[in-house]
């Protein structure tokens, strides 16, 4: 863990609440007060589960302006803004740091994908146009491309590249960047069911689609581990594991939508190419959250 790091626990990946007519702007402020009253320790705003690709460039814009207004420094605010067209990533990331976020999520470049000098060279070209720090978001089965752990280590002394969000789902390589990387990227995990075992090989926390619903308690799995109760870190990593897997048992943000919908603070809508969540697997999701105490 680096002496500063971005944020250190549990952040959202937020969805963002859309209907026919575009974005619900009072229900994604009702949604972030919410996880800030929950005690959220970040925020990341335009993210995958927020649906940054299927928003223009206007209403990306606005969502990123609205949130970071709404927060309005009570908590961490990262912008998703990241792109394939790196052009497009560094204006965006501009703008990000312009309405006062606090960092920055960066997606490797999707269907172009890349050579590893690629990326090197494509989060360079962000980084330097930044005047906040990078997260680099490595989601393969995504983009098609992975950051390798060697490629992290050249990335690891630019000043603007302060953490990852590693997505890749393996223990081995994320160990091994551990390892090269040292103190001088912090390391989120990236997926829900890989919390505790990231913390254990000295992550600072994770960015969560499961902290949608119960933001309070990702938090807390996080601070058990960090403040030394590994095993009871432990036992909620265990148990809130079907619910995590039901959340991504369709492609996300599809499930969590559906629960997000369930409990008040969005419709049932996304926008093609994602459609709502089949039903057998909804029921079953919502069972798992009537047994969390979530619905009725």
């Amino acid at each position: 863990m680096t002496k500063n790091p971005i944020f250190k626990g549990a952040a959202t990946a937020l969805i963002t609440p859309l209907n026919r007519s575009g974005v619900d702007y009072d229900l994604l402020g009702r949604l972030i007060d919410w996880q800030i009253d929950s005690g959220i320790d970040a925020l990341v705003i335009c993210g995958t589960t927020g649906e940054g690709s299927t928003l223009d460039d206007k209403e990306h814009r606005d969502v990123l302006e609205f949130a970071a207004k709404r927060a309005a420094g009570k908590t961490v605010m990262i912008a998703g803004t990241g792109s394939n067209d790196t052009a497009y990533a560094i204006e965006l990331t501009k703008f990000a740091c312009s309405v006062g976020y606090d960092a920055n999520l960066v997606v490797t470049p999707y269907y172009n994908k890349a050579t590893q000098d690629g990326l090197v060279k494509t989060f360079t070209a962000i980084a330097d146009c930044s005047t906040k720090p990078l997260i680099l978001y490595n989601v393969p089965s995504r983009t098609g491309v992975s950051i390798e752990p060697e490629t992290y280590q050249k990335l690891a002394d630019h000043p603007q590249i302060g953490a990852i969000k590693e997505a890749n789902g393996n223990i081995s390589k994320i160990a091994q960047t551990a390892s090269l990387v040292g103190d001088k990227l912090d390391i989120y995990s990236g997926n829900d069911d890989q919390i505790v075992p990231v913390l254990s090989l000295g992550g600072s926390g994770v960015i969560s689609v499961l902290s949608n619903l119960l933001p309070k308690e990702t938090s807390l799995m996080c601070k058990k581990f960090f403040d030394g109760d590994t095993a009871g870190a432990l036992d909620m990593q265990l148990k809130y594991l079907p619910l995590i897997n039901a959340l991504f048992c369709e492609v996300n943000p599809i499930p969590v939508k559906a629960a997000m919908a369930a409990m008040g603070y969005c419709e049932n809508y996304l926008r093609l190419p994602l459609t709502p969540m089949e039903e057998a697997n909804r029921q079953k999701l919502l069972k798992l959250m009537q047994a969390e105490g979530l619905i009725k």
